[in-house]
């Protein structure tokens, strides 16, 4: 078998473990937000489990978001920016618990978490907010 071939194969059996057909910068950091925190790394995928400490307004300037702040099951809080052009609104209330995935930007606040949603372009398979068993993307 030439060794393209099984460079192929290899690779795909990577992905497949990896989480299927992801692409590569899209897949989730392995690392926790608080080590992404810590690392002050941003641009990268992350998937998180928390509770929602506080709701903030709406931030209807540009883009529309509904902001709020997560607080992971560490303690860490981070700030969620969920685009409301792109997908419906999660209608939380303080305490709820959620999971979220997104992309991680560090700030020295704790970070934010955005692109909780589905890629309008379809390159990416984007975020989402899961909360009472229904994905908002």
């Amino acid at each position: 078998m030439p060794l393209v071939a099984v460079a192929i194969i290899a690779l795909y059996q990577y992905s497949l473990e990896r989480g299927g057909t992801t692409p590569p910068g899209d897949r989730p950091y392995t690392g926790a937000v608080e080590e992404a925190y810590a690392e002050r790394r941003s641009g990268i995928w992350v998937e998180v489990n928390g509770s929602i400490r506080r709701r903030l307004p709406d931030d209807n300037t540009g883009s529309r978001h509904q902001r709020f702040i997560l607080q992971t099951e560490s303690g860490h809080t981070v700030l969620v920016a969920h685009n409301l052009d792109l997908a419906d609104k999660v209608p939380l209330e303080t305490g709820d618990t959620v999971r979220v995935r997104g992309r991680y930007e560090w700030n020295e606040r704790g970070g934010v978490i955005h692109w909780t949603h589905h890629d309008p372009d379809g390159n990416l398979s984007g975020g989402w907010v899961e909360f009472r068993d229904r994905r908002y993307r």
